[in-house]
Parts: C-alpha cells; structure tokens; sequence
C-alpha cells in the first residue's frame, strides 16, 4: 500500500472521475446500447453530424490524435450516479480494441443491486457475455455477491458487479473504496 507524507490542501486535489473518454465506430448505435443496455441518458451533443469535424494541426496535437484524424460526433452521457462518458466518432487510424491485457484504461465496471437482471438487460441490447456471474475478488467475498465481463458490440468490456455487504478493509485501513450511491 502506497502513503504520501505529502499533505496538500484538498483544493489542491480531484475531487474524483468526471467523465471517461470511449471511442466507438458509430456514435448513434453505441448510444442506442447504452440506452438499452445501462439505461443511459444522453446529455448533451458536443459535436454532431452537422457541425464541422474537430481536426487540424493543433487537434492533433491536444489530443495526440494521428495525422489526418478527425472527431466526427462527440456526446457526453450519463449512467446512474458515477462519472460520466464522454463518447466520440472518430475517424483516421485506429488499433483494435483494448483488452484486459492492454496499458492503460481497458474497461468500466458499474455496480449493479441485481447483477443478473443487468447482465440480462445488457446482453438483451446487443452485449456478449464472456462468462456467467462469478465471485469477485477476497476483498469482496460475501453473499451475494458477484461480477461479470461483457463485451459491448464495438469491443470495449464492461464488467458488472455486486457486493451487497460491501468490501471486507484490513485492519487499521482508512481508505474506503468509492462505490455509487444507491438509486432513489
């Protein structure tokens, strides 16, 4: 376990995720699933169909695009009460998408009271599952609880998860995991 003795104002610190940045093949298809599947809502259109296609030198260069890409649609969305997604349309040079294996973010996991609805909600709207729910880590070893990976239809993984007794902390931790509050 890591401890800085660092001490900084919170002001100073994030406050936590805002938003994370996916990048699907069709920005209306992925919303559709997202809709269906997590019971999305959309928030805004940053950048539609009709607006000019975010590219150039200096886009390239904020966002270390390759030459010659292009941000066709950009929308940012939002699923029950964690960080938003923030999901683009982009064209120009792509790599397949990122598995578990892969540097860097590789998948959202969303906590669910009834993961085996969820699961079947998801799959309903296009998503594959990899496996049937399973345990999850010892961290997270009580009843009813569970996880699960499915791959949405333009690859990315989501995994699903339930811990109705919460995470088991060892003794003398001070830090809790952050975990969605519940639905109203």
């Amino acid at each position: 376990m890591v401890h800085l003795d660092v001490v900084m104002s919170s002001s100073l610190l994030p406050r936590g995720i805002q938003h994370i940045g996916v990048t699907v093949p069709d920005l209306d298809a992925a919303t559709r699933f997202l809709v269906e599947g997590l019971g999305a809502e959309v928030v805004y259109d940053g950048l539609t169909a009709e607006d000019e296609p975010r590219q150039g030198a200096e886009v390239e260069r904020q966002l270390s695009l390759p030459k010659g890409a292009a941000i066709h649609k950009q929308r940012m969305i939002r699923i029950g009460n964690g960080p938003n997604l923030e999901v683009f349309e982009i064209s120009g040079q792509q790599s397949a998408e990122a598995g578990l294996t892969d540097l860097g973010l590789n998948y959202m996991c969303f906590y669910c009271d009834d993961i085996d609805s969820a699961l079947a909600r998801l799959v309903a709207a296009g998503g594959q599952a990899l496996s049937e729910v399973h345990e999850n880590s010892r961290y997270a070893d009580s009843e009813g609880e569970g996880s699960v990976h499915v791959k949405a239809p333009w690859g990315m993984l989501v995994e699903f998860q339930s811990i109705p007794a919460g995470h088991h902390y060892l003794e003398g931790c001070t830090t809790r995991v952050s975990m969605p509050d519940p639905r109203p």
